[in-house]
């Protein structure tokens, strides 16, 4: 040892070594266990942990895109449901139940409302439609009315607020064949209602 510590003494390498054999052999064994550890354990394991939060990382995403997912899904079903409900309220109580409800409203009750509102009723014409695809059918009136401009209006504004579904199809305005005859109105109203489900 005390060749190591001279000061200004050249060692020869070879000499230093075979020297102190007992002493660097065991160091040199533990550095090669050291290096080897390292390198075919540690190494793998910081890769393998690595990879592991990466794998951590992008789970956590696929976790986080899936409850995103989920909670969209369960919000459209729960809206889906909802809108069911509300179409099913709409058909049960504003749609007219059948034909015979259709007609009651559209021949009666716009005839006590034409009245009440100074319009003459002159004819009508009721046309039922089968729609396509659809669980619902039209009845479709077309009626010859005439009267003064307010009283045709007020009769429009009453048809347009009905609590009742009333469709405005179509409107037509013309002057009465004399003077005094006011306005003649054409206008075309439909209601939806329910299609029997033994004709389907």
């Amino acid at each position: 040892m005390n060749l190591l510590l001279a000061v200004g003494g050249d060692v020869p390498l070879a000499r230093m070594v075979s020297e102190h054999r007992r002493v660097l052999l065991p160091l040199a064994a533990l550095l090669a266990v050291n290096i080897a550890v390292l390198v075919l354990l540690v190494l793998p394991l910081r890769v393998s942990v690595e990879r592991g939060g990466v794998r951590a990382g992008v789970s956590s995403q696929a976790l986080s895109d899936a409850r995103t997912e989920l909670t969209a899904a369960e919000t459209a079903h729960a809206g889906q449901a909802q809108a069911t409900r509300d179409l099913e309220r709409f058909y049960r109580e504003v749609l007219p139940a059948n034909i015979s409800a259709a007609q009651r409203l559209t021949h009666s009750r716009l005839s006590l409302l034409a009245r009440s509102h100074d319009v003459v009723f002159q004819q009508s014409s009721t046309t039922p439609e089968v729609l396509r695809d659809s669980s619902l059918e039209r009845l479709v009136v077309n009626y010859s009315l005439s009267g003064q401009w307010d009283d045709v209006q007020q009769l429009i504004h009453a048809i347009e607020t009905l609590t009742e579904f009333v469709v405005i199809d179509n409107l037509a305005l013309s002057e009465g064949s004399s003077g005094n005859d006011g306005l003649a109105l054409s206008l075309a109203v439909s209601t939806y209602y329910r299609a029997r489900s033994d004709v389907r």
